[in-house]
């Protein structure tokens, strides 16, 4: 009887403790939620392998061993408070002769460049078959490269420290930049913190890594994405994992990167699509805790300043290709469009009250139902497509037009996508979510997908907006054999390159979409922009930090919706976010009507217009900043420590902005006509009022136009006349204007339509 009630109560207990983890999985994890991955290294049921030492190392192989000891985690109390320590194991594991108790599992060190250095570590003596030349985050110079790596630097060095085993940065001076953690380190500190290690899980066996480097007192850490965040991630744990955050007002990212760099002099890319959570000093101040879902490391380590570690990250996954010139120009739309005579009368209305655009964008509302996308326009909204494009085309309009990859099961193709089994499938081949999600790993999807697209574009359609791609099934199957942990943060990759190969073949050197989420390397797919901002100061700001954020991770090109998303946006914020619009690679109006200028104001338009303006009269030096930016890995949206990284103020700001290299623009975030600034060494001309700055910390007031815009000294900007529409600017009149007060002479670039090369201009 005894025994009969022992048992009952285990059963009761399981049952309990099941029905509990499933609640707090429930409370900790939806879809519109990032995944933090630094959960399952506090799992008591894990097996935990701490790296230990080097066993042996061949340096002209660059090829070694290291020993991992297995450790588990023991619970200790201490008066009333409970923690729990890494302890040593000894397996029970059976046959214990089949299996190491302390594996020495294969490291590989190799010089990709002078700058950059990469180490792959194993959790299991199986090697990977994937190659760099199958991965899609690789772009086709890295995969292809040829010829033997370096085997040492001049500008920095990574060295193996036998026991206690530790990867150790070092700069070119022998300083160290960091290094790993190991277990020895506690012996310091009553946090008995887990160093270096890797994870085999109790429920699976499947395995996750955890590098552990230190962090120095002072180190900031920039990168990791659209982050909307504090720029500085130090303090701060940060997911990368793509979502749908709903907005660029919390931690979650449409666009999470796996890249990082320190003021330090050294940056990091962690070569992986599976979720990440890179803690940053916020559980332990003294260390970046990279907890990552992948069962290997390869890590790509790089040495020097933002400039150089940026030109070597995008040398590895791609630097994003020159835009048109039609891009840079006024890109108008609002959630949206509803018909013909709608899209044909806004671009009337631009052209009658003068101001500059190049582009029409029918957002959810062009097909027969609002939002279920089937690649036709609604021929009762929209008679004569083709008929429409043209004269768009005539009055110098190039067309954009929404769709997403998600088919629902009311929409026309979902019997169509199920039936060719196009989708991402669940373990039983079913599917794993009511919708009907494309599977670009599937090469007849890809080629179902771009033959819809290809037929839009052969009608006159310019561009399409990529939008959505964050919600590819954690529990999904893919057609390439991968499972979701590995494909969800690829999906927006996927997508990028399926929709960028249609609009580029159709549109040779001229491609381009409009796309919301992104993974390493969309950066190659340009461009991309900011999400659903709120219509408020915040969402202002969200969008201001993610674009400065997006830029610190290789893209070069980025846009927003000016004035917010979500609701009709106030005129005051919509009127202080024209320059930050203006002033960006990229300017749309969009979001919940009204978004066009005349149906605000009258004073509106004419400070919409304004900005408009300044921007085409500016279009030389954005056009040539651009092609600098995009032969760089340089973003437009570039913040000040990018520019100026000996500046130690510079590395503080986050609400201002370098847009290109000469021009310092600071936003209002909040009503007013001043605000303080902090300007770089050196002297600053204002470029409404001439006015002249020096560098620290300054308060000023804007000129007509609400918003800080400074030129450094000694710059030369070229202008060219005002022009309606980018086709038409007037290229042999450019007027290079000289921007000088203190310099004794001043610099800039020059680069026009169907130049193959930057002209750098001295006077």
């Amino acid at each position: 009887m005894r025994e009969q009630l022992l048992t009952l109560f285990c059963a009761i207990s399981a049952i309990g403790m099941q029905a509990q983890i499933q609640t707090n999985a429930g409370v900790q994890y939806l879809q519109c939620m990032p995944k933090d991955m630094s959960t399952d290294f506090s799992d008591l049921s894990n097996t935990y392998f701490l790296a230990d030492s080097l066993m042996a190392f061949d340096k002209d192989k660059g090829e070694g061993l290291v020993q991992w000891k297995r450790y588990r985690l023991s619970p200790r109390q201490a008066f009333n408070l409970n923690g729990y320590w890494p302890v040593r194991m000894q397996m029970l594991d059976f046959p214990d002769a089949a299996y190491d108790n302390d594996p020495a599992l294969k490291i590989k060190v190799e010089w990709i460049t002078p700058r950059t250095a990469r180490i792959r570590m194993l959790t299991t003596p199986v090697e990977p078959k994937n190659s760099d030349a199958d991965d899609i985050m690789f772009c086709e110079a890295f995969k292809t490269r040829k010829g033997p790596s370096p085997t040492r630097s001049e500008y920095g060095s990574v060295e193996i420290q036998p026991y206690p085993f530790r990867l150790i940065l070092k700069n070119a001076q022998g300083k160290i930049l960091t290094q790993t953690r190991h277990l020895i380190d506690n012996d310091s500190t009553q946090v008995k913190l887990l160093p270096f290690s890797f994870i085999k899980r109790g429920s699976d066996n499947s395995r996750s890594v955890n590098p552990v480097f230190l962090l120095s007192p002072g180190e900031r850490i920039y990168g990791c994405g659209e982050s909307f965040t504090s720029l500085n991630k130090v303090g701060q744990k940060v997911h990368l994992s793509v979502t749908d955050p709903q907005g660029p007002e919390t931690d979650g990212m449409y666009k999470p990167v796996p890249f990082y760099f320190s003021n330090r002099g050294y940056g990091i890319f962690m070569h992986t699509s599976a979720p990440v959570t890179a803690d940053f000093g916020a559980s332990y101040i003294g260390a970046q805790r990279l907890f990552m879902a992948d069962e290997q490391i390869d890590l790509f380590v790089f040495f020097g300043e933002p400039k150089d570690i940026l030109d070597e990250y995008t040398n590895i996954t791609g630097k994003s290709p020159m835009p048109p010139l039609w891009s840079f120009g006024t890109w108008m739309s609002r959630i949206t469009y509803f018909s013909q005579e709608e899209g044909l009368d806004i671009a009337k209305k631009l052209r009658d009250n003068r101001i500059p655009a190049d582009v029409i964008h029918f957002d959810t509302g062009w097909f027969g139902t609002d939002w279920q996308c089937d690649y036709e326009f609604a021929r009762d909204r929209f008679p004569s497509p083709e008929k429409m494009l043209k004269q768009l085309a005539k009055d110098g309009f190039h067309t954009c037009l929404w769709q997403l990859p998600y088919f629902t099961p009311k929409n026309l193709f979902f019997p169509e996508i199920i039936d060719k089994e196009l989708h991402v499938k669940n373990a039983t081949g079913g599917m794993p979510v009511e919708d009907a999600i494309l599977d670009f790993t599937n090469p007849e999807t890809v080629s179902w997908y771009q033959s819809k697209i290809t037929n839009l574009l052969k009608q006159g359609v310019s561009t399409i907006k990529c939008d959505f791609g964050e919600a590819a099934p954690y529990n999904g199957f893919y057609h390439n054999g991968h499972g979701g942990l590995y494909e969800h943060n690829l999906y927006p990759l996927r997508y990028n390159k399926a929709l960028w190969e249609a609009v580029e073949r159709q549109y040779p050197d001229e491609g381009i979409i409009w796309a919301r989420s992104a993974w390493a390397g969309s950066q190659r797919y340009a461009l991309h922009w900011g999400g659903d901002a709120a219509t408020n100061n915040i969402g202002m700001l969200g969008d201001l930090r993610g674009g400065l954020s997006f830029g610190l991770s290789g893209f070069s090109f980025w846009s927003h919706d000016m004035g917010g998303f979500v609701t009709a946006s106030p005129e005051d914020i919509y009127r202080r976010w024209l320059p930050f619009g203006f002033l960006s690679s990229h300017t749309r109006a969009h979001g919940a009507p009204p978004t066009e200028p005349w149906l605000i104001s009258e004073s509106f338009t004419n400070a919409f217009r304004e900005c408009a303006e300044m921007k085409y009269r500016l279009m030389p030096y954005v056009y040539a900043q651009a092609k600098d930016c995009s032969e760089r890995g340089l973003p437009m949206v570039r913040a000040l420590l990018v520019e100026f990284p000996h500046d130690a103020g510079a590395w503080l700001v986050e609400d201002e902005y370098m847009f290109g290299s000469q021009m310092l623009v600071a936003p209002l975030l909040e009503s007013g006509n001043c605000r303080t600034v902090y300007l770089p060494q050196g002297k600053w001309i204002d470029y409404q009022t001439g006015k002249v700055y020096d560098g620290g910390y300054q308060t000023i007031e804007t000129g007509h136009i609400p918003a800080i815009i400074l030129v450094r000294d000694g710059s030369i900007i070229p202008h060219a006349p005002l022009a309606q529409r980018t086709d038409k600017i007037d290229w042999n009149a450019i007027e290079l204007k000289e921007y000088k007060t203190q310099a004794t002479h001043c610099t800039g670039l020059l680069f026009k339509p169907g130049d193959t090369k930057i002209e750098r201009i001295e006077k």
